[in-house]
């Protein structure tokens, strides 16, 4: 029997409407860009089409700038695991700006691995508003 070969495209990337990680719906795509302005609130990232995979473990990782925490340490990326619900799954990874802006400007990595390698890879460049 043919193992099937998981298939995942980036479906949109880049600035959403609000996020609820509570609900199952995903959020409002708004605009395409990988140039994210630092502004408080806003939500960025990308919906990742993933067939072919279900119940497969998928690993999601999001590598921030140098952020700091209260006592002034960098934070490790934030990273994860879930398992593909359907054979044809719609998943958003994403984050978003809060403050202080200053130390949330640079590039923001966000990466999907399904069975150790990565699956989808995109990387948003965050920069203070003009």
């Amino acid at each position: 029997m043919s193992k099937l070969k998981p298939v995942v495209d980036i479906i949109y990337s880049g600035i959403f409407s609000q996020w609820d990680s509570e609900s199952d719906q995903l959020p409002k795509f708004l605009q395409a860009t990988v140039h994210v302005p630092a502004t408080i609130d806003i939500e960025f990232g990308f919906i990742a089409r993933i067939r072919k995979a279900k119940n497969q473990l998928l690993r999601y990782c999001i590598y921030h700038p140098n952020i700091v925490d209260a006592d002034g340490n960098i934070r490790p990326p934030f990273d994860g695991e879930v398992y593909v619900k359907e054979n044809d799954w719609k998943f958003y990874l994403g984050d978003c700006i809060w403050a202080p802006i200053s130390d949330k400007t640079g590039d923001w990595r966000m990466t999907l691995e399904l069975n150790g390698k990565v699956v989808a890879d995109k990387t948003f460049k965050v920069h203070l508003p003009k």
